[in-house]
């Protein structure tokens, strides 16, 4: 079993900042890309931010400059710093990972978490 446990969503005011955590854990040999996507009522779902195993990073341009995302290896987690958050930024954000796994070690397989609500009051 493999899990994405995402945590660090809330409400905040316009102008406020969080930060969103997700670990991975479970039966995984390695994990490749992680990012993070959003949804928002009534909006398809969206890529937020990626970053891969060696560092490579990705941004949606209307997060650039204001969300920064970061990984630990070791401890198999991404994270996302989100500055200047506005009301356009409310969503259910997901975690995701490309991962190899011990029931499927030689298909690079993604998993979602589960999704954390971010909304941002103005």
């Amino acid at each position: 079993q493999v899990q994405l446990v995402e945590s660090g969503g809330g409400l905040v005011q316009a102008g406020g900042s969080l930060r969103l955590s997700c670990a991975a854990s479970g039966s995984i040999i390695s994990i490749n890309a992680m990012g993070w996507y959003r949804q928002a009522p009534g909006k398809q779902r969206e890529l937020v931010a990626a970053i891969t195993r060696g560092g490579a990073i990705n941004y949606a341009d209307s997060v650039k400059g204001r969300f920064t995302i970061s990984r630990d290896n070791a401890k198999n987690t991404v994270y996302l710093q989100m500055n200047s958050l506005n009301p356009e930024d409310t969503a259910v954000y997901y975690c995701n990972a490309e991962m190899f796994v011990r029931d499927s070690i030689y298909t690079l397989n993604t998993y979602w978490g589960q999704g954390t609500q971010v909304t941002v009051s103005s």
